[in-house]
């Protein structure tokens, strides 16, 4: 059960900028939406901040960290030699029980290391996914990874495809979820060494698999999980939020163009407010890391306060729903049971051509 009252810790020093944007998304956040927030890093700069927006009256603690993980800094750097960062005193209130998820919009690297490190996975999870709900032509579709993992093997899409399934099913409210696999055609056999393992592997599996997907198909309402690499799948990612932004500022242009132009553009506003709140990526706010041993929201970079406003309002919907629970469930059950073999008849396949006998 989650901690109550509800608190979320926010690594306020993380993100392009930092305490200036990163305690005026927690001031919104505490006064809009009721959440309780810790702010973890340089107690000075934070209070700083905090005296700029008048946060007499809202649930807003500060926790002191004498360390900051820089933006390029290797992971493994961030995990070995700052023990006392915003973000990994973030991490630990939520090891602790002080805190019930924490959000970052600092180095995606260091964060997804601090997690592994400080809360561990769940059962049944190698290497977590960083998961983005992307607006399609019907609802939603969960891309993931984006981020988290560069570099995996078959069996860890696999697990992708496993938690997107139950983050579809039980979160978005999607009965019979269609998992699709990005690649670059449509066909069986397409696609490079990894995809076409992982489409045998998720074929065998009980899922509503319906093959491999294209780019088009995370916006078309296809497919309502996507599963990719993590260099793949943030590449997609930030080309969808450029295009995004590319969209509007044309249609803003265009709509200020000459006066007949600027008197339906006083129509179309309402319209055009409605467009943008469904294609804007602050409106997610952040990404939750799926198959960590507790909620963490990684956030944009250059998220503005709006953004950290509503990551923290997805972490706190995060932890009400237990999603992780729902996944932990699926993960050691029958799901999860069906996602071993093709593991486990790759090792006694292997082990028949060594000559001796496989593990059960």
């Amino acid at each position: 059960m989650p901690p109550d009252p509800m608190k979320i810790a926010v690594d306020a020093m993380g993100g392009d900028v930092g305490p200036p944007v990163t305690v005026e998304g927690a001031v919104a956040a505490a006064r809009d939406d009721g959440v309780e927030v810790v702010l973890v890093g340089d107690k000075a700069a934070i209070e700083r901040e905090l005296a700029r927006h008048r946060p007499e009256g809202l649930s807003l603690t500060v926790r002191h960290a004498s360390q900051v993980v820089e933006m390029h800094e290797p992971p493994a750097q961030a995990l070995r030699r700052k023990r006392d960062s915003s973000m990994r005193v973030a991490a630990e209130l939520v090891r602790d029980g002080e805190a019930a998820a924490f959000v970052s919009a600092g180095n995606t690297g260091a964060a997804m290391a601090i997690a592994m490190f400080t809360l561990g996975v769940l059962p049944g999870v190698d290497r977590p996914a960083i998961a983005v709900p992307l607006p399609n032509l019907k609802a939603r579709t969960i891309l993931l990874d984006v981020g988290a993992n560069m570099d995996p093997k078959p069996r860890h899409l696999v697990q992708y495809a496993l938690m997107g399934h139950v983050y579809a099913r039980d979160i978005l409210g999607v009965a019979s979820p269609r998992i699709g696999l990005l690649s670059v055609g449509e066909e069986e056999g397409k696609g490079n060494e990894l995809v076409r393992e992982v489409f045998k592997a998720l074929e065998a599996m009980p899922l509503n698999f319906i093959g491999n997907v294209e780019g088009r198909d995370i916006y078309n309402g296809n497919a309502d999980v996507v599963v990719t690499d993590g260099f793949t799948g943030n590449v997609a990612l930030k080309i969808s939020e450029g295009l995004a932004d590319m969209l509007v500022h044309l249609i803003r242009e265009e709509l200020i163009r000459t006066p007949m132009a600027k008197l339906g553009a006083l129509l179309v506003r309402p319209a055009f407010r409605r467009f943008w709140k469904r294609v804007d990526y602050n409106e997610l706010g952040g990404a939750p890391l799926l198959g960590i041993n507790g909620a963490c929201i990684i956030s944009h970079g250059a998220s503005p306060p709006r953004a950290v406003k509503n990551a923290i309002r997805v972490a706190a919907e995060w932890v009400r729903l237990e999603v992780n629970a729902h996944i932990r469930a699926a993960l050691t059950g029958e799901l999860g049971q069906a996602a071993a073999e093709p593991r486990r008849g790759r090792a006694d396949d292997q082990a028949g051509k060594a000559g001796v006998p496989g593990r059960a």
